[in-house]
């Protein structure tokens, strides 16, 4: 006899309160496609459940709420042709996304430690985001050659300034006080106050709100770094294009734009362009749901038509020699039209039915 696998989801009730724990703390609770249908099969049932009020979603272990979506599984399909696959992980998984950000319950995010990729997808549109002192949060993808998805674009389109450009093309991490400053979180709640504010949610008093009992464990986050960089990050990414970023990067007196340079030098020229096109698009839709729509076409295409996403995922996360050969490997070898092209791809099958 051998002890049956835990469930990668944690899915229970008590006094009003649902709890969603994802629980696969060595991959730091990193998605896959059960995962994702645990997730919705949960929130379809408490939807009509009256003795569910409030739904707490946060991850087993101390790593991270979510690292993000199995990227090793997405480079098998990708390199074996199988698409459809890859395409139903995505279709379910932005299906949760905005499940979550439409739910008629609220949702509170605990996004501890490592957020990152899919994990921004189900904290960032969660009704109440919280964030701890050891809270990591990035859009990463532009360093496998891939653009920011899960609504990702929608959330950093509306950041102050340039700082949803900037933080898109370089995949920069925030600590809690960059994400509340950005919008990508709501409140800081240092990490030994969690299992206080999880009882607080269980036991609370009406007419206490959510809100309320977040308050009551809030903390003021100290000055945000990104905060501090506003005048050359909103500068340079108000360029046109990457290459005229890099260059008004080139030309600023700090260290921190001059290295910004030399990295964005180190990312895949199509990745970084789509991805620039793709937050500006963003900011002049009309919600999430479109936002999404959007970001489904640009990752089929990616995945059908485009060489970097395999090689991004061979060189950071499979051989991890951090070498990627990029096709093109220059941006000044770049299709000038290559935006165009990936916005005008139509999957096979439609986000929204």
């Amino acid at each position: 006899m051998t002890d049956a696998p835990e469930p990668t989801v944690l899915v229970r009730s008590a006094g009003g309160l649902g709890r969603l724990t994802l629980n696969r703390p060595r991959a730091i609770n990193a998605l896959d496609l059960d995962m994702v249908r645990q997730l919705s099969a949960a929130l379809d049932a408490w939807e009509t459940d009256t003795d569910v009020e409030l739904v707490v979603l946060d991850g087993a272990g101390e790593r991270g709420l979510c690292a993000g979506g199995d990227v090793r599984v997405l480079a098998e399909r990708v390199v074996g042709g199988r698409f459809d696959e890859a395409a139903l992980f995505f279709r379910e998984e932005y299906a949760l996304n905005a499940r979550i950000a439409e739910y008629p319950k609220p949702i509170v995010a605990l996004a501890d430690g490592i957020t990152m990729g899919g994990g921004i997808g189900l904290a960032g549109h969660a009704a109440i985001r919280v964030v701890t002192e050891r809270s990591q949060l990035a859009m990463p993808e532009t360093r496998i050659g891939f653009t920011p998805d899960v609504g990702g674009t929608w959330l950093l389109a509306h950041a102050p300034g340039h700082l949803g450009e900037y933080l898109a093309l370089t995949g920069a991490v925030m600590d809690a006080a960059d994400a509340v400053y950005a919008g990508l979180a709501d409140h800081l709640v240092p990490v030994d106050h969690l299992d206080g504010l999880r009882e607080a949610f269980e036991t609370r008093a009406d007419p206490s709100s959510p809100t309320e009992l977040v308050l009551l464990f809030d903390e003021t986050p100290a000055p945000s770094a990104l905060e501090r960089s506003r005048a050359w990050i909103d500068d340079a990414f108000a360029a046109d294009t990457v290459a005229e970023i890099v260059e008004r990067l080139r030309a600023r007196p700090e260290p921190e734009a001059s290295a910004t340079a030399d990295l964005l030098g180190e990312l895949s020229p199509t990745g970084l362009a789509v991805t620039l096109a793709a937050v500006r698009r963003a900011r002049g839709l009309a919600g999430l749901r479109d936002a999404l729509a959007q970001e489904y076409g640009l990752v089929m295409w990616f995945a059908q038509t485009q060489p970097d996403l395999a090689e991004g995922i061979r060189a950071q996360v499979v051989d991890k020699d951090r070498s990627p050969r990029w096709q093109p490997a220059a941006l000044a070898d770049l299709d000038p039209g290559i935006a165009d092209q990936a916005f005008a791809h139509v999957p096979a099958e439609p986000l929204w039915s």
